[in-house]
């Protein structure tokens, strides 16, 4: 499939990818124009590709790019939050999910956006903290404009754990009690985050797997909606979206980036993409191999 990548905003486009701050990008995207809004904000933690900020001034930007995302948010769209953790001075835990809730909490009321879940992503490496527990977890806010909604559950099923289970008591009583087609995916979703040799990896440090946006996208939209991703980084929510025909706009301050962000979304678009299979179980380790066996015990 060949793809056209605009660098500039239009409705026409089914791609495009801005140079610069995203509020600009934002500010050309017409009133109600888009589905979904997901996004990966930076966590202010001092990355390269961070400006040094206060807390304060972190969030007053970032509630001026959550007021644009919420103009362009149609109704019965849906706007996802991904964050972690900021770590301060005295290596104290603040979790961001919390302060952004009090953001998107003011539109409550005057624009209908409304709260539906807080998805726990749980993935198994990371830093690994002397003096605290690991973090393995990092959260999504998923928060939609009004109450009549895009929710396409069938389309993100997951294997039942029990298929053959069968109802005990009442009408239904020895009929298979699950659904045929799967089963929610609940509110806590387990695949790996993007390390070192994850098939995905790039040279972005905070790159997400495709699984997560392709679920939310699969979820909350359909075929020729537009998704927009304000800091698009490696272009993950892009390619997921060009991967299920729906046309994406993101922007990223980064020219390093947009570049393995464009390629990555050729390589979606021509069938080459190296990624993980959405739904693929996590790795188990096989037992009494040279990796998985202790050092510390006699063999």
């Amino acid at each position: 499939m060949l793809l056209r990548i605009r660098k500039r905003f239009s409705k026409q486009n089914g791609v495009t990818l801005f140079h610069g701050d995203c509020l600009r990008l934002l500010r050309k995207i017409p009133d109600r124009a888009a589905q979904l809004v997901i996004t990966s904000p930076p966590y202010n933690v001092g990355k390269a590709y961070e400006k040094t900020q206060s807390l304060e001034e972190y969030f007053n930007f970032q509630e001026r790019v959550i007021a644009e995302c919420i103009r362009i948010v149609r109704n019965g769209g849906s706007i996802c939050w991904q964050v972690g953790n900021h770590v301060n001075g005295h290596n104290q835990v603040v979790p961001l999910d919390i302060l952004f809730y009090g953001l998107f909490a003011k539109y409550a009321d005057r624009d209908r956006v409304r709260f539906r879940n807080r998805i726990v992503w749980h993935f198994e490496h990371g830093l690994n903290c002397k003096r605290r527990f690991s973090g393995r977890h990092e959260t999504i806010l998923w928060y939609t404009k009004g109450d009549d909604f895009v929710f396409n559950l069938d389309a993100v099923r997951v294997p039942q754990k029990y298929p053959g289970k069968r109802a005990y008591k009442g009408p239904r009583i020895g009929e298979y009690s699950g659904n045929p087609n799967g089963k929610n995916p609940g509110d806590v979703w387990i695949f790996p985050n993007v390390k070192a040799n994850h098939i995905e990896k790039t040279k972005h440090p905070c790159q997400f797997p495709v699984e997560l946006p392709e679920r939310l996208i699969l979820a909350l939209t359909r075929a020729g909606d537009l998704v927009v991703d304000p800091f698009l980084g490696a272009g993950t929510t892009a390619v997921a979206a060009v991967m299920h025909g729906r046309r994406v706009a993101g922007a990223d301050v980064e020219d390093k980036y947009l570049a393995i962000a464009r390629q990555r979304i050729k390589d979606a678009g021509n069938g080459k993409l190296k990624r993980r299979p959405l739904g693929k179980p996590v790795f188990v380790p096989k037992p009494n191999t040279t990796l998985t066996r202790s050092p510390f015990h006699a063999v």
